[in-house]
């Protein structure tokens, strides 16, 4: 009965993805600081792969870029994001994780943090990082995983869905895009009481609940975040809510799949 509710709930959040994403999101980003790249423990890995991506894209940043803003392309949906990433430097358009307006081949490094499990098509969006990732580039993103895991935190902020591991190695393997190494990541509390009072904040006092978040929980997130510990290949993941992994796309993965969609 459980799995049912939950697989209706996700069905719900689907069909109403695009909306609840505009809705949620432009609200949180127009009364939102821009943050540095640097302040998040992704930080130590991002850095040591800029010299090797001259030409880098990272897609749905919000004001939480992980890369560094001056040179690079940003691509999101959200108004306030475009207008103050390119304000300070960044080459931001707006559009979506599914269409991306580049050519083939045109990045050698491509980030997508908290961000892939709110498309609908996700298929699709493997597909088009995988057509602008160059043979051999990197591909580091983040993911909330477990079906069983699923919340209504996570139908609130538009989450479509959560990955079991077996299904996420399915996809990169389909779209030429080999895990080099992992790190469990994330801060969501796994208080399921939290994350429902959470959700009643943000549904009944929006303007308090998003001033509580970039003023309180957001800073204080910022230095209690721990330092990401990365395995070769994926990381056990047990018990574990979200992770970041590090791919590379493999040579021959263009003619192997064709135009990747």
């Amino acid at each position: 009965m459980k799995s049912t509710v939950q697989n209706a709930a996700r069905t719900s959040t689907m069909r109403n993805s695009t909306i609840v994403n505009r809705d949620f999101y432009d609200v949180l980003w127009a009364e939102s600081h821009l943050q540095r790249p640097d302040r998040f423990n992704t930080w130590p890995l991002i850095s040591a792969l800029l010299p090797l991506a001259p030409a880098r894209l990272e897609i749905g940043p919000g004001l939480r870029p992980r890369l560094p803003i001056h040179g690079t392309s940003f691509v999101d949906i959200s108004p306030p994001v475009i207008e103050r990433l390119t304000e300070c430097g960044g080459i931001a358009v707006t559009g979506g994780i599914g269409d991306l307006p580049f050519g083939a081949g045109k990045f050698e490094l491509v980030c997508a943090f908290d961000v892939i499990e709110h498309a609908e098509d996700d298929r699709r969006v493997f597909g088009e990082v995988s057509r602008v990732l160059k043979e051999g580039g990197y591909f580091v993103f983040s993911v909330p995983l477990h079906t069983r895991f699923w919340t209504k935190f996570d139908e609130f902020v538009g989450h479509v869905r959560r990955y079991d591991p077996a299904d996420l190695l399915a996809l990169l393997a389909a779209h030429g895009l080999a895990i080099e190494k992992s790190a469990v990541y994330g801060m969501q509390p796994a208080n399921p009481l939290l994350l429902d009072l959470g959700v009643w904040w943000l549904k009944h006092h929006r303007r308090e609940a998003m001033w509580c978040y970039n003023k309180v929980l957001m800073p204080l997130g910022m230095l209690i975040q721990k330092r990401l510990k990365f395995v070769a290949g994926l990381a056990d993941t047990a018990g574990v809510d979200e992770i970041v992994l590090v791919c590379r796309k493999r040579t021959g993965a263009s003619e192997e799949h064709g135009v990747l969609t």
